[in-house]
């Protein structure tokens, strides 16, 4: 009987990351360094203590800790420098960690404080990711894709949306709307999505994680979108009965008919209260009902994570095996905002190929 997947071998394994935030991802040692460029107070200089204070502000409960916690890294994230290098540490962290492909998302409306354009934000953050793709050896080493975040709660998602339109040849490979779901629901930019879906364009929505299936309706069902940011709140529409079967509603059944990816992030769940444990998780029943689940990070600075490391509490939780993984691999790498030619061959040519691998070893 084989062992359950460690830590260091998930690490090794190819993985696809579909819902990380470039301002929830930064270095503790790199906000360091950009603050005394720019004059930014922090907490605490230290490293260490400030990856700690980070984890802790994102655990205390408080939304406005939490909200603070952004307010350091965008607060650094002003100037085209500052903005190349968080995106080629980004690129190289997740390649450091076996991704070997990643979207990764951010808004370019909170970067243009200290003067820079969206258009200047937006080439930054690509040579970022171009320079932090090449390994040592020139070679890329994993793939990134960006997706433009628009915040649902201004009213720039159009002008967002014409620009991942703009840069959709050049890297940009989507878009969304983020922040309060409560009181700002996704219709409130219906215009943008209208325009997106007429110029043939992917997007996802953050949707059915502060707030329920109102949400998760609207995003789908007036929006149209592509996949659901979290979206764990759908377990709402799922009753399971004392003996274990699960009875779907009507929204949940479309979800999972339809084949939209969820983009779980659990651990980052658990800091905004959607779940109460990893093993008490939505995702271990979605998966069991075979929903197409994506297991993301959403901010790694903040929940002290990475991709190997939710994977690595699946397994704990749940016993999931290499199949399990490879699954949720496979799930996301179908979910990818890129052509699906494109996706075929990264599912047959790493993914299968290094979980085989992987499996074999164990």
């Amino acid at each position: 009987m084989s062992t359950l997947p460690t830590l260091e071998e998930i690490r090794r394994a190819p993985k696809v990351l579909l819902h990380d935030h470039l301002d929830g991802g930064l270095r503790p040692g790199t906000i360091i360094d950009l603050a005394r460029d720019c004059g930014h107070t922090l907490p605490t200089y230290d490293p260490d203590e400030l990856a700690v204070w980070f984890r802790d502000a994102a655990d205390s409960g408080s939304l406005e800790r939490y909200l603070e916690t952004f307010s350091h890294t965008v607060g650094v994230m002003q100037t085209r420098e500052a903005l190349v290098r968080v995106a080629a540490e980004c690129a190289e962290d997740l390649a450091n960690d076996g991704v070997m492909y990643a979207e990764v998302r951010y808004a370019p409306e909170q970067h243009i404080s200290r003067g820079l354009s969206l258009d200047q934000v937006v080439e930054a953050v690509l040579e970022g990711f171009r320079l932090g793709s090449a390994g040592p050896d020139g070679k890329r080493r994993i793939r990134v894709g960006t997706l433009l975040t628009a915040m649902r709660h201004q009213a720039r998602s159009m002008e967002i949306a014409e620009l991942a339109v703009r840069y959709r040849d050049l890297g940009v490979v989507g878009f969304d709307i983020a922040g309060a779901e409560a009181g700002y629901p996704p219709t409130r930019h219906l215009d943008a999505f209208e325009y997106l879906q007429r110029e043939n364009a992917h997007f996802t929505i953050h949707a059915g994680e502060g707030f329920g299936l109102p949400s998760i309706w609207q995003a789908i069902q007036w929006c149209g979108a592509d996949r659901l940011g979290h979206g764990v709140r759908i377990i709402d529409d799922i009753t399971v009965s004392d003996d274990g079967e699960a009875k779907l509603g009507r929204l949940a059944a479309y979800v999972r008919d339809k084949r939209i990816p969820l983009e779980m992030c659990p651990t980052s769940n658990l800091q905004t209260g959607a779940a109460p444990s990893i093993a008490e998780h939505p995702i271990g029943l979605l998966r069991r009902l075979y929903f197409r689940v994506t297991v993301n990070t959403d901010n790694r600075l903040m929940s002290g994570t990475s991709v190997s490391q939710e994977f690595a509490k699946l397994v704990d939780a749940f016993g999931y095996d290499w199949d399990d993984l490879q699954w949720f691999t496979v799930n996301a790498m179908k979910s990818a905002f890129i052509p699906f030619d494109e996706r075929l061959a990264l599912i047959n040519g790493v993914i299968k190929p290094g979980y085989a691998q992987m499996k074999w070893r164990a």
